[in-house]
């Protein structure tokens, strides 16, 4: 029997699975690795600047392929640094393996070169282990080929996340028997998905039937699913209101005639209207978060005193969790769906048709664009965030991906922004990750070479780790940046704003009070990257313009808008606002009374401009 390296058959196995590249940052405990890489040549090495862009951009990589994307980092400031990105993953959903580099097996206990150790010897793994469905340490190279297996099924079954491999470094360079790797020849890469109960379907369809003000409530669990053929066949044939959370949307599309919008604290009121009035809700992969739920007041999103949840997701601790259902019941979407539908046609074989629905949803739409047409074609400098969304989606294509990052590029796109293809708008929601946007997208161009890839980023967000422009121009990734400059962490100092009337630490100022920003187009042309700033509204529109002649050309480029800092309306609520400057219609989280019947936002979280 013949022997080979571990790099080598690890190598080999990744290529057999159809991973086609890795992200990652150099260590002195990955190296062995990284030889096995450039001897091999089948697996692209993606090679960044910091820990962190590596995590994302693998993150952004996996959300367009649905499978697993692969990132390997060294030990102690490579492990810590690389956390970020994992947890955002982790916290959408995003399948992803990581390879970690460890020290040498022969030196536990003895603290060597930037190990972690105060709780443990060779324990530092273990600060993935809250954001990760399962960590590995590979003591015995004899048991990697079934660890790769049970990895790469773990991370891609149930509820999609991350998992850790982590590899002392003198595990690379071990020989071990090729027939070892034997059992990764048989085991297949595909994992079936569980369908719904069939006694589950039948209830759900009998409440969906007899149900007066049904809606269906999407989350991002319908996307994950590629399940929005199935969403839309089920709503159209029942005539049933879709709601959605900021993850959900290109659930179906934004112009659908059923999809009433976002709901929560940046959701529309014409869409909690629906939601509050239903009858019964079908949620389906959305764990009710604070913001898609208004911070869970009752009477303002959602309201089980009067509405009966029925509820299916891939991850049964998710059933339940923040309101009572009716029918719980775990599933995969797409099968699920498909299910439902199936039994609706035996009960109502014609389907429903809801006289006056589809005009209502379609007048409330129309509405609230036509409030924002003003401020969207406004051509006062700095910009208002509304003419530079209504510019890109001028600019870039139908089918182009869009990585947000936090506050309007995120908030805004979902409330504001038109999506109309399912599954060409990433945000971060989980873990609401500042910096995003920018290292996401590389995933995203590599994953899709053949799409205009654009990430929407606030100045603040983009100062995180601008870093991802150098490993843009290294690898060849010809996407676009639009960075939108308020001078400031602008959410935040909004919101500071709004309830202490300061922006103390939250805006940018030279030690004079100066109001200071880099001038990020031309750090962008430092990293080698073409670059405009744009000096007036009208200037905008042409810039991205060459931006997207640029990337077809297969060159990145960023565009730099200066932005006042508008807030993003919020017609829900949310408990921090509360918090900070007390409402006497809330007390402990719990909305106690109304006035005229409904929450009303106190002033300070009304919108407002903070210059």
């Amino acid at each position: 029997m013949s022997k080979k390296l571990v790099a080598d058959l690890m190598v080999d196995y990744l290529d057999r699975r159809g991973v086609k590249y890795i992200f990652g940052l150099c260590g002195h405990t990955v190296i062995g690795m990284l030889d096995a890489l450039n001897r091999n040549g089948k697996v692209k090495y993606i090679s960044n600047r910091h820990e962190a862009v590596a995590s994302t951009a693998a993150d952004g990589y996996a959300r367009v392929t649905h499978k697993a994307s692969v990132v390997m980092c060294h030990l102690g400031p490579g492990i810590t640094n690389v956390l970020t990105g994992v947890a955002n993953a982790a916290f959408d959903s995003i399948p992803m393996v990581v390879f970690a580099g460890d020290v040498p097996s022969y030196y536990y206990g003895k603290h060597p070169h930037q190990e972690v150790n105060m709780h443990g010897d060779a324990t530092q793994y273990r600060l993935l282990e809250p954001v990760c469905k399962r960590c590995w340490r590979v003591d015995d190279p004899e048991a990697l080929p079934d660890i790769l297996d049970k990895a790469f099924r773990l991370a891609e079954s149930g509820r999609p996340g991350p998992v850790l491999i982590d590899m002392p470094m003198d595990m690379w360079s071990r020989e071990i028997e090729e027939d070892l790797f034997a059992r990764t020849y048989k085991d297949c890469h595909v994992t079936s998905k569980p369908a719904l109960d069939p006694e589950a379907a039948k209830a759900i369809a009998k409440e969906l039937v007899e149900a007066k003000k049904p809606v269906i409530h999407a989350g991002g669990g319908i996307l994950l699913a590629q399940a929005s053929n199935e969403l839309a066949a089920l709503a159209e044939f029942l005539d049933i209101p879709i709601s959605r959370t900021l993850m959900g949307q290109g659930c179906v599309s934004d112009l659908h005639p059923l999809l009433v919008g976002q709901t929560g604290f940046w959701g529309l009121e014409s869409t909690h209207e629906f939601t509050l009035n239903a009858d019964v809700i079908l949620a389906l992969g959305t764990r009710f978060a604070e913001a898609d739920s208004s911070s869970w007041y009752q009477g303002v999103t959602f309201d089980p005193s009067v509405t009966k949840f029925l509820q299916i997701d891939i991850d049964p601790t998710e059933i339940g969790r923040n309101y009572p259902v009716a029918i719980g019941a775990v599933a995969d979407l797409k099968l699920a769906l498909a299910q439902i539908l199936e039994e609706v046609k035996k009960i109502c074989p014609n389907g429903i048709k809801r006289e006056g629905l589809r005009e209502k949803i379609a007048k409330a739409k129309a509405d609230f664009r036509a409030s924002n047409v003003a401020i969207s074609n406004d051509s006062r400098f700095p910009m208002t965030p509304q003419r530079i969304l209504k510019d890109v989606k001028a600019a870039i294509p139908e089918d182009a991906l869009i990585f947000t990052d936090v506050g309007w590029n995120k908030n805004g796109v979902a409330q504001q922004f038109e999506i109309t293809i399912p599954g060409t708008v990433h945000h971060s929601s989980g873990l609401a990750t500042m910096g995003f946007g920018a290292s996401a997208v590389l995933g995203g161009k590599i994953a899709a070479p053949d799409k205009i890839c654009i990430a929407l980023i606030g100045d603040g967000g983009f100062g995180v780790n601008p870093t991802c422009m150098a490993t843009a121009v290294e690898q060849g990734i010809a996407c676009t940046w639009v960075v939108m400059n308020n001078c400031a962490f602008g959410t935040i100092a909004g919101l500071e704003n709004a309830n202490y009337h300061t922006k103390f630490g939250t805006t940018f100022h030279t030690p004079d009070g100066e109001i200071y920003s880099p001038n990020w187009a031309e750090v962008a042309k430092g990293y080698g990257v073409d670059a405009i700033r744009v000096n007036s509204a009208d200037e905008f529109k042409p810039a991205m313009d060459k931006a997207i002649a640029a990337n077809k050309a297969g060159k990145p480029f960023l565009v730099e808008a200066i932005m006042e800092n508008i807030a993003v309306p919020t017609p829900g609520c949310w408990n921090i606002n509360d918090i900070y400057t007390p409402s006497e219609l809330v007390k402990e989280g719990k909305l106690v009374k109304k006035e005229n019947g409904k929450y009303v936002p106190p002033s300070h979280a009304k919108s407002h401009i903070t210059k």
